[in-house]
């Protein structure tokens, strides 16, 4: 019994802090500022409790129903603010283009940073490095960033490669927003280290990998998850609120007071979310490096020794998920486990 209740605490752990707790802060907010403008129209006065239980009792109820809708909708929320739905074409590629300058802009910084410490170091640069260095550091639009970065500490110049790290491996997989890069991020780590697409392979991924790494994973993601619920319920607030000056009685000093506030407040909660990843990154990223083996065997194949066997099978494993059968997978049986075939892990 303790343990079937440490199962199903674990897993509403996340739906309440990522989803339902940030929902009873909005409403919250809600009854606090909007609401009392609203008190005397028809159908609030209706519905507003008399006791002080009752509205207990109703803004519980409120939070964890709209907590629950929010949840059911968070792939629509998470492509929204990714770049990926809603986002007219033309917006979308000066999203990506305008991400990929920051991300390029990142990488040059860092090595100019790190062609220096290696002159000074060394005392000189091969001429390809040297021209490299001479060029970055001409540039008009390095100079002023660069004055900056020289003076930054060695924990400041790690903040610069946590940043860059927010960012796919390959510009094909740019996203138009911070989010949807911080995200796709991770989407790509194994496919790019071992071609195992988690995208094709979660269901079966996470289904045999170990729970401690599972509930890293969720917990994680329930940082996240945090932040966009919360952002999303200032949005609904925010407009609630704009709507509401228009009503008789309302008071437009609390409500545009809320209104502004609250709007300070998006960009900050949006920045929480993409630095959350981080955490998220890495629980996927323990995911896909020791749930590889569990994988290989449920499905019964053998983890070749060699590191460019395993992305060959991982390729094919993931091809026969994604596409409809093609006789080429039959490749997939040097890989069995039943196949004396190739250098393997026993």
């Amino acid at each position: 019994m303790v343990d079937i209740a440490k199962g199903v605490l674990g897993g509403a752990w996340a739906l309440l802090v990522g989803w339902i707790l940030p929902t009873a802060l909005n409403v919250g907010l809600f009854v606090i500022a909007v609401a009392p403008s609203l008190r005397h129209t028809g159908p609030v006065e209706k519905l507003w409790p008399a006791a002080s239980g009752s509205a207990a009792l109703l803004l519980l109820a409120a939070s964890v129903l709209l907590g629950l809708v929010l949840s059911a909708l968070q792939n629509l929320l998470y492509r929204m603010l990714e770049g990926y739905l809603l986002w007219p074409s033309r917006l979308y590629r000066l999203g990506c283009a305008r991400r990929t300058r920051a991300k390029q802009n990142l990488q040059d910084r860092l090595t100019v940073l790190r062609l220096e410490r290696r002159q000074r170091s060394e005392g000189s640069l091969p001429p390809d490095l040297a021209a490299r260095l001479a060029e970055l550091s001409a540039d008009p639009e390095m100079t002023r960033v660069l004055a900056k970065d020289r003076l930054r500490s060695a924990t400041q110049r790690a903040l610069l490669r946590e940043k860059l790290a927010r960012y796919p491996i390959s510009d094909e997989q740019m996203a138009p927003t911070r989010l949807g890069n911080a995200i796709r991020r991770l989407e790509e780590y194994g496919y790019d280290r071992y071609r195992l697409d988690t995208q094709v392979m979660w269901n079966e991924l996470t289904g045999v990998s170990p729970e401690q790494v599972r509930k890293q994973v969720d917990l994680a993601r329930a940082n996240v998850d945090f932040f966009i619920a919360l952002l999303a319920g200032h949005v609904i607030v925010i407009v609630a609120a704009a709507a509401t000056l228009a009503a008789a009685g309302s008071d437009p000093t609390v409500l545009l007071i809320t209104i502004v506030g609250l709007s300070a407040l998006l960009p900050l909660w949006y920045l929480a979310a993409v630095s959350s990843t981080d955490e998220w990154a890495a629980s996927v990223r323990a995911l896909v490096n020791v749930g590889r083996k569990p994988l290989a065997e449920s499905l019964g194949l053998k983890l070749p020794v060699d590191l460019a066997a395993e992305r060959t099978m991982w390729d094919l494993v993931t091809k026969l998920s994604r596409i409809p059968y093609h006789e080429r997978a039959a490749a997939l049986d040097q890989f069995r486990a039943d196949t004396p075939a190739g250098p393997v892990a026993g």
